[in-house]
């Protein structure tokens, strides 16, 4: 009869017999965020997280699975980061916005979560504890539980590609992307798209690519704002 799949929070750090660990999953974790956050997620393998840690990397296998459990570690270690002590104020639209603006900086401290594989389940304590904490922000507003969990899912997807804009303009702008601004303020001024000149009314090629850092939270809001309305 097979077991019961469990997730790497639910096994024990080492077996009850055996010699003790030499590491702990803290501190495999710990390396692992170091190198990702340096050189990207594309360097975190179970060899150099082990070269990391001056040990083998057939080591590592004692204390996790596969690299898909350190991912599942280091993402929600990260997410640690974000601070559920505040008190809530009642309103849904601002403690989900204060929840957010935290997410969204854990997301530029630490890149590489752009790029771990998008999974919904991909949750462990400290996620459940975000979780629980966003469900509690909500609790005023007139939704379903399904609406609530809804909310969240597209307030972490906002969070997200915000992030990675933000990411983005921290970079010079290429030659290429100048070229866009430029071709977008003259397809627009040539009077085949009148909606969209007078969108960008005042724009110029400079400004054209207006940063996303100034427009986060008036978007989330706005969009907090029909969700729990």
């Amino acid at each position: 009869m097979s077991q019961e799949p469990v997730t790497v929070w639910e096994r024990p750090e080492r077996g009850a017999r055996g010699p003790a660990p030499e590491r702990s999953r803290a501190q495999i974790t710990a390396a692992a965020i170091e190198l990702a956050d340096a050189e990207g997620l594309a360097a975190v393998s179970m060899r150099q997280v082990a070269v990391k840690l001056a040990t083998g990397p057939a080591s590592l296998y004692r204390y996790l699975a596969d690299r898909d459990e350190l991912l599942d570690l280091m993402t929600d270690t990260v997410a640690a980061e974000v601070d559920l002590t505040a008190p809530l104020t009642g309103d849904p639209v601002e403690d989900l916005l204060a929840l957010a603006v935290q997410s969204k900086e854990v997301h530029l401290r630490h890149p590489w979560l752009l790029d771990i594989p998008t999974e919904p389940l991909r949750l462990g304590p400290n996620g459940l504890d975000y979780l629980e904490r966003a469900l509690r922000a909500l609790a005023p507003a007139p939704l379903s539980e399904r609406s609530k969990l809804e909310t969240i899912g597209l307030l972490n997807a906002l969070v997200t590609q915000f992030a990675r804009a933000e990411l983005h303009t921290q970079r010079s702008p290429t030659e290429r992307q100048k070229a866009q601004a430029t071709y977008l303020i003259k397809a627009a001024a040539e009077g085949r798209h009148p909606l969209l000149a007078q969108a960008l009314a005042g724009q110029t090629a400079s400004n054209a690519d207006s940063r996303p850092q100034s427009q986060f939270a008036p978007l989330v809001r706005r969009v907090l704002v029909g969700l729990t309305s």
